[in-house]
């Protein structure tokens, strides 16, 4: 017997056919994305609001309430779906009194940028607290930005007053050598987490800079939203 005529011969699969499964597959993957996406999004959003919401109760103490604005080259108004400018958070007391002014800043670190939230007291022009809201920093020395109280406690009056002409700080916000802060407006870094520590003052220094300016004449504006 001739073994060539006894094989089982293979369908051949014509090349289109597989073409039109795979562009199915891929068709379906992409609306199953898609539709992920739209599923979850307001869940991602209202979790964002509420981690906001605290962080802002944070770094702006004593505040109950706070609104939302967008600050651009028109000036301030409320904040709104799809608004260009940045985003602030004015925070009140319980009876609308203007406490401070919330702001996000962000730098480079050692693992990633570090994301954070920053309390402006307009009354002592200074920064009264900080929070993280996203990092990759090294577990145990990176992350003591967050967890070192000694690191925390120089946000409590950081210095951010304006010089004469109202258009930079008076004094750079700075990260210096830990155990040698002698200035206000210094920030003293954690030991072995110096690049962690430097990034914080980069962002507040870098934010600081751009916002303050623009936002102190309007502060009038804050105040009456409150009441």
């Amino acid at each position: 017997m001739n073994t060539e005529s006894a094989q089982v011969q293979q369908p051949s699969t014509p090349a289109s056919h597989i073409i039109a499964v795979l562009t199915g597959i891929a068709m379906i993957s992409g609306f199953l994305v898609v539709l992920t996406s739209q599923l979850t999004a307001p869940f991602i959003a209202e979790n964002q609001r509420i981690a906001i919401e605290a962080a802002v109760t944070r770094v702006i103490p004593g505040s109950v309430s706070h609104k939302e604005f967008i600050l651009s080259d028109d000036g301030l108004k409320p904040a709104e779906k799809g608004a260009e400018g940045q985003r602030i958070y004015a925070g009140y007391d319980a009876s609308g009194k203007l406490l401070g002014v919330a702001a996000k800043a962000a730098a480079q670190g050692y693992g990633g940028m570090i994301y954070l939230l920053y309390g402006y007291d307009p009354a002592c022009e200074c920064i009264r607290g900080i929070k993280v809201l996203k990092m990759a920093e090294t577990p145990g020395l990176g992350d003591k930005i967050i967890k070192d109280p000694d690191f925390q406690a120089n946000f409590d009056r950081l210095d951010a007053r304006l010089d004469p002409s109202h258009m930079a700080l008076l004094h750079p916000i700075v990260t210096v050598k830990h155990g040698s802060k002698k200035e206000a407006w210094e920030v003293d870094a954690i030991s072995g987490a110096t690049i962690s520590s430097k990034a914080v003052g980069k962002a507040l220094n870098r934010s600081a800079q751009s916002l303050l300016p623009r936002l102190l004449p309007l502060i009038g504006e804050l105040e009456v939203a409150g009441k």
